[in-house]
């Protein structure tokens, strides 16, 4: 992190004293064993206020967590895939409103669902086809299998289509699928959380000419330096992946779902998911999150989308300025629905005074599956990134809290 300048917090507009209790807060997790280990990165005006490393690798042992500790970031992964497709809409080559047939014919066909079960059901033609502009904002009628709340939900696990734990297939194999999959709505009548991401980076294989990786590679991950971003971990930096645990809300049991020794992120995996596949470091995101907020640009100079770009993605692309709470269809996400909106690939703040913790209105964030979460408020100046490993991401509040405990810290 040699590009970025460390800075006194309080010269920065921290309360010294509040930034340090938050690790104090998050031991009594650590002490309990919600989680083994967890990292924390808090930067405004670009430089970093407040950096801790807390708790170990794995709860069966493992190594102290530090900078060099290796996370699954998940769904994190969907905006660095937004970011690539739009650098493809700024050369001219894709459109927000070209409808995805155009570069997968296959869902020339795809059909909404109507009503019946998983194994017996009506469908109807969409109102209009899935567009580009769809696919980023979530508004394709596209679902995950893990929601448990609709039929089609059902119907995608029935399939085998399971996002960034798909098996057996590669991106063109999941559109195939997907194509023959029904919408729960038609195109742009509601927000929906969604494999839409896995098109996109599908997208922009077929594009770019590249595959999803060696594109992320050349464009955005070498020139921002991010040196432990990936789909596939390689051998010589296994012993750096942090332990992934799943918490049981029936049993209240903790139990190991990925290690070091036994992950499935080892290179030979074909799926090259552009909606949660990826691999990184807390200070490799910040990178990243940090170029967002810089306005397209990286601390180190690297352009990586123009300015006005990074504007547009973060600003509410849903219908009539309407929030997540209004025009979204299903319950799960990865931040909360009250004055929230949407934007290319993130969620933007539109109505701080609604929202349930306390934050910036055009705040931008997105967060994973295993409880990873950053923001970039833009009032505030401030970015922050929170690394743990410890699936579902609604297992504890501690997004809100972190929230909470860091704005209070503010002088």
């Amino acid at each position: 992190m040699s590009e970025y300048v460390f800075e006194d917090c309080e010269k920065l507009g921290f309360r010294r004293e509040r930034l340090e209790a938050i690790p104090k807060f998050f031991s009594s997790y650590l002490e309990k064993k919600k989680f083994a280990g967890l990292s924390l990165l808090v930067a405004r005006e670009g430089k970093i206020a407040f950096l801790s490393h807390q708790g170990q690798s794995a709860f069966e042992g493992g190594f102290d967590v530090d900078d060099s500790a290796i996370y699954r970031i998940y769904s994190m992964t969907k905006p660095i895939t937004s970011v690539a497709l739009m650098q493809l809409v700024e050369q001219g080559k894709v459109m927000l409103t070209d409808p995805i047939t155009k570069y997968i014919p296959a869902f020339k066909d795809v059909m909404v669902f109507e009503s019946g079960t998983a194994s017996d059901f009506t469908t109807r033609a969409p109102d209009r086809m899935i567009t580009v502009h769809d696919l980023l904002t979530h508004q394709s009628g596209m679902t995950y299998d893990f929601m448990a709340e609709h039929a089609v939900d059902a119907i995608y696990r029935k399939n085998g289509i399971n996002g960034a734990r798909s098996e057996n297939l590669d991106t063109a194999g999941l559109c195939a699928k997907l194509a023959e999959m029904p919408l729960l709505f038609s195109p742009g009548e509601h927000w929906n959380y969604s494999v839409a991401t896995d098109v996109v980076g599908h997208i922009v294989e077929l594009v770019s000419g590249m595959s999803l990786d060696a594109y992320f590679k050349q464009h955005i991950l070498d020139p921002l330096g991010m040196e432990d971003t990936f789909f596939h971990i390689p051998d010589d930096k296994r012993h750096r992946l942090m332990s992934n645990y799943a918490y049981n809300p029936i049993s209240r049991e903790t139990s190991l779902v990925d290690s070091p020794e036994r992950t499935i992120y080892r290179p030979g995996r074909e799926f090259l998911s552009g909606g949660g596949g990826l691999l990184s470091t807390m200070s490799d995101y910040f990178k990243f999150a940090d170029m967002l907020h810089r306005g397209g640009t990286g601390a180190n100079g690297a352009l990586i989308l123009g300015r006005k770009t990074v504007e547009k993605m973060a600003s509410n692309q849903l219908p009539n300025h309407r929030t997540l709470e209004d025009h979204g269809f299903g319950e799960f996400t990865e931040v909360a629905y009250p004055g929230t909106g949407f934007g290319l690939g993130m969620s933007v703040v539109t109505n701080p005074n609604v929202t349930i913790a306390t934050t910036s209105k055009g705040n931008t964030s997105w967060g994973g599956l295993a409880s990873t979460i950053y923001w970039n408020d833009p009032v505030e100046d401030m970015t922050v990134v929170f690394m743990t490993q410890l699936m579902p991401a609604n297992a504890y509040p501690l997004r809100t809290q972190l929230q909470q405990l860091i704005y209070s810290s503010l002088v």
